[in-house]
């Protein structure tokens, strides 16, 4: 990973990397998987991990040689059709690590179910993390929060991100994210897409912005989901305006 290149600027972009594709079914957030829903419509095994053509993306230049794919200042989306810390992905991991490493140029953000593999599959010279790199956890219901971000929490990151989509209950964050605790600097809430959807109650995503709001921790409600409940009433959201709705909603919070 220590080539050279000649690079010429051009606008950053946001990239979706996957380097491997597929995954299994580990908690309630699961059962509606997105990528399960896809693969299984394609006639495709979708608890089949394996390593993709796209595997080098980052480290891929233009044909002249003296420019990258991915342009530098980029935001990239990493592993979004499987888990990073898979452990069918174990054998592949220290190279995706390394060309991370390579582009300190650009940020890379992953979520992971997995917080519990995080610690004994991070690269060396990892120290307290790498400024470039996002590591964020998902916790679905007070469940997986209650398991997930004790343990997250204890990882040396530089940046530590939650997200609770599916929301599928309401979800104190309280001994997480209170004044003096470790802290959590942003939280980002979502529904369930999907035709089989959970309903996400909009009282739930109230509660947790409260919270944020308190503490003085970045909040962002990203999607709606498929089904919300407002005021007692259910409402049917397409795909298209999910996000639309929940940003027109107003309640992004930009932390201290």
């Amino acid at each position: 990973m220590d080539r050279q290149i000649s690079l010429i600027p051009r606008q950053p972009e946001s990239v979706t990397w996957n380097p491997w594709h597929g995954c299994t079914k580990v908690s309630p957030g699961c059962l509606h998987c997105y990528m399960y829903r896809r693969d299984e419509s394609t006639g495709r095994d979708p608890s089949v991990v394996e390593r993709t053509k796209s595997f080098d993306l980052p480290m891929r230049t233009e044909k002249s040689g003296d420019t990258y794919v991915i342009p530098p200042g980029s935001q990239v989306f990493t592993c979004f059709s499987s888990d990073f810390f898979h452990p069918a992905a174990d054998v592949w991991r220290d190279e995706a690590w390394e060309m991370m490493r390579a582009r300190i140029d650009c940020s890379f953000f992953m979520i992971t179910k997995r917080p519990e593999r995080i610690k004994d599959h991070l690269p060396s010279g990892w120290g307290d993390g790498w400024e470039h790199v996002e590591i964020a956890v998902t916790c679905e219901n007070q469940d997986m929060a209650d398991r997930r971000l004790p343990v997250y929490l204890a990882l040396p990151l530089k940046r530590r991100s939650v997200m609770i989509e599916p929301m599928l209950s309401p979800v104190d964050l309280g001994r997480y994210i209170g004044r003096g605790s470790c802290t959590i600097d942003s939280v980002s809430v979502g529904g369930e897409s999907g035709p089989d959807a959970r309903a996400c109650d909009f009282s739930w995503v109230l509660g947790i912005r409260d919270q944020c709001v308190e503490n003085g921790v970045s909040f962002s409600y990203h999607q709606t989901g498929a089904k919300l409940i407002k005021d007692g009433r259910l409402y049917s959201i397409p795909r298209e305006k999910q996000h639309d709705q929940a940003r027109r909603a107003g309640l992004d919070f930009e932390g201290k």
